[in-house]
């Protein structure tokens, strides 16, 4: 595969779209026209090397969803590195698929996709590696009540820990890592006698996301934002800066609360249609080109964000999760590719595998950002290995916003770094 060197690499060249190529397919034809948020979309082409010469692809710009930080449904507000908000793949669902039909994400981390999906009365299936995903979705798809999350919490004897390891104490205050070690254990033991039920599944997925975080909604003294944890040596140095230790948290509570946000915004209608759609769902902890148990020419649309290349450090991020939950970080193999040329050949496996699950008139919306401060845009390595698979490429989507709460939590500058930006590769399954 040839591929246009950094160096010589020339700027996407936007302008306003003046007129309508023939043949160009109906979702085109929308972003062309889309004026939804007060501005005009700005048209360019995305140019990917073949061996036999050039693709040109049409590339769109605009505000295609909101930037507001709260828009998306509650059930989505839990936290994980690198996710997107709803209102993506919202977009491609609500466009390029019907209620009924199959949405799948191979990279599903936190979920979203899946549940986004099955809010919008589709059919939920997700995927990802790390068996935290599975963990952090089913019970968002099968919520329990408030009063069943607080009977569950008062029946359990949260001061039982036979194992309470010192080195967390870093983060925890001593009677707070007692129950929360005290939880664990019970949880592992509910889960290998197979008795773990819907609202311990709850209970751990909402303890997972009150692991650590920078405010008195979390178990742990202030440390970093929760969507990954520091390194115990991270975290000393933050509590020497700060001349912090660790405050009583009560477990039961902080669950509690975190529970009443996320349940309280969930109607009747919300539970019928998860209900609806959750008996048919497909959640799978595999290697996202090895998915034999999704079913060929099942899939009506693939809405999918996968890893960049190293940018993201998932096993370092989630070493505490990973602990909770018994999982072993070591073991989860992430796709963690140093170079473009082998995070291509990594992709052109799960195109492979996509190519086989998607049907006939189906489509994948790939979202492939922009890394490295711009030098790499990967929807031109994303364009020729898609092809190759089979697919056709419809058009780049590229989503651009002022900056958001997390960009500007890091320092990041409006549109600094792609972080503001969304690039999806939309590919179509002819």
């Amino acid at each position: 595969m040839r591929r246009t060197s950094e160096k010589n690499r020339q700027p996407l060249l936007f302008a306003e779209l003046r007129r309508e190529p023939e043949g160009r397919s109906p979702l085109a034809r929308e972003l062309a026209e889309f004026r939804q948020f007060g501005h005009k979309t700005r048209y360019a082409t995305t140019v990917a090397e073949l061996p036999a010469g050039r693709v040109v692809v049409d590339t769109f710009q605009n505000e295609f969803w909101t930037s507001a930080q709260r828009q998306g449904h509650p059930l989505h507000e839990v936290s994980y590195r690198a996710c997107f908000k709803p209102q993506l793949p919202a977009f491609f669902v609500e466009r390029l698929s019907a209620a009924g039909d199959v949405v799948y994400d191979p990279f599903m981390g936190r979920g979203t996709t899946p549940l986004e999906a099955a809010l919008l009365g589709r059919v939920p299936a997700g995927n990802d590696v790390n068996p935290l995903s599975a963990m952090l979705l089913r019970p968002r798809l099968s919520p329990p009540s408030q009063a069943e999350v607080a009977a569950r919490l008062q029946e359990l004897d949260l001061s039982t820990a036979r194992d309470v390891p010192d080195e967390l104490l870093t983060f925890y205050h001593p009677e707070t890592l007692r129950e929360l070690c005290s939880l664990r254990e019970w949880l592992l033991a509910r889960q290998a006698s197979r008795a773990l039920d819907a609202t311990d599944d709850w209970i751990r997925m909402i303890t997972v996301n009150r692991l650590t975080g920078h405010s008195p909604g979390f178990l742990s003294v202030y440390t970093l934002p929760p969507n990954q944890a520091a390194s115990l040596v991270a975290q000393r140095r933050i509590n020497e800066r700060r001349n912090q230790i660790p405050p009583r948290r009560d477990l039961r509570s902080v669950v509690l609360r975190k529970s009443k946000a996320l349940l309280d915004a969930v109607r009747e209608v919300d539970r019928q249609v998860l209900a609806a759609t959750v008996a048919r769902a497909t959640l799978l902890t595999a290697g996202a080109a090895s998915t034999s148990a999704i079913a060929t020419a099942s899939v009506q649309l693939v809405v999918t964000s996968p890893p960049f290349l190293d940018v993201v450090q998932y096993k370092d991020d989630n070493w505490l999760r990973c602990w909770f939950c018994g999982i072993d970080p070591a073991a989860v193999a992430m796709t963690m590719a140093r170079t473009v040329e082998v995070w291509a050949a990594a992709m052109g496996e799960v195109f492979t595998e996509l190519h086989r699950v998607v049907r006939q008139g189906g489509y994948v919306a790939f979202e492939v950002g922009e890394v490295r401060r711009g030098t790499v845009r990967l929807e031109e390595v994303v364009i020729p290995v898609a092809i190759a698979a089979g697919f056709r490429p419809d058009l780049v989507l590229i989503n651009a916003q002022k900056f958001t709460k997390t960009a500007n939590c890091w320092g990041i500058a409006n549109n600094d770094k792609g972080t503001n930006t969304n690039r999806v590769v939309v590919l179509a399954r002819d």
